[in-house]
């Protein structure tokens, strides 16, 4: 199985109405998933072994709550109830026993959802043995948006569904201003599915045949990646 295809099917096995998460490990990564996490209104423990660096989060206001821990004993971990937690994310990226272990040590608390940052390939097989039900590799993924970025400019997201398969949401080409949907026939020329258009802050989902695009439209499209790279820039 693909990471995008193991990615995709863990996160429809979460339920939207999780509330509370934690985090393990506050570096740039860590602090990044707290702060969005806070700021999208969800409950979220924030833990690192440097009591500094859990003060200034909670200063800046990227946590909920913080705790001081050292997420390698597992004793400590229990006391402090972050094995209560729904999901737990391991984002220790530097100490790669300490983030071995702290994942270990939650699969063997019976944390229902562990998503475990891993530096290697060597890393990620090894939380993956140990019980990680998500491993992700921030700066792979990282590089290859950067990459498509640079020659693709006009997408603007992308999610992979498969390795074969991606939904992206893309700049309306400039032949296609102007035109109507049904006019630009997208599934029959070009072999991809619009599935919305984002015009503003309004979302069209399942837009009618008669909708003209305007330039400064988005289009939400799925379809082969090989298709997907067929339509005009």
């Amino acid at each position: 199985m693909t990471v995008q295809q193991s990615t995709w099917k863990f996160l429809r096995r979460l339920s939207k109405d999780r509330k509370q998460y934690a985090v393990i490990g506050l570096g740039r990564f860590g602090s990044a998933i707290c702060r969005t996490l806070h700021e999208l209104g969800h409950e979220v423990l924030g833990i690192d072994h440097d009591h500094e660096v859990v003060n200034a989060a909670l200063e800046s206001g990227a946590l909920s709550h913080g705790l001081s821990l050292d997420t390698t004993d597992y004793s400590a971990l229990q006391e402090a109830g972050v094995l209560e937690f729904d999901v737990v994310i391991v984002a220790i990226g530097s100490y790669i026993e300490a983030s071995i272990i702290t994942t270990l040590n939650l699969k063997e608390g019976k944390v229902p959802h562990v998503i475990s940052k891993a530096s290697t390939s060597v890393h990620g097989k090894l939380l993956e043995r140990v019980g990680a039900d998500l491993v992700i590799f921030p700066e792979d993924e990282m590089g290859a948006q950067l990459a498509r970025s640079l020659t693709a400019p006009a997408v603007l997201a992308r999610f992979d569904l498969s390795p074969d398969h991606s939904l992206v949401e893309v700049h309306v080409p400039s032949p296609f201003i102007g035109q109507s949907l049904s006019q630009l026939a997208l599934r029959s020329r070009y072999n991809v599915t619009l599935l919305a258009i984002q015009r503003g802050e309004e979302l069209i989902v399942n837009p009618h045949p008669d909708t003209e695009l305007a330039e400064a439209d988005a289009l939400i499209v799925v379809g082969e990646n090989q298709a997907l790279s067929q339509l005009p820039q």
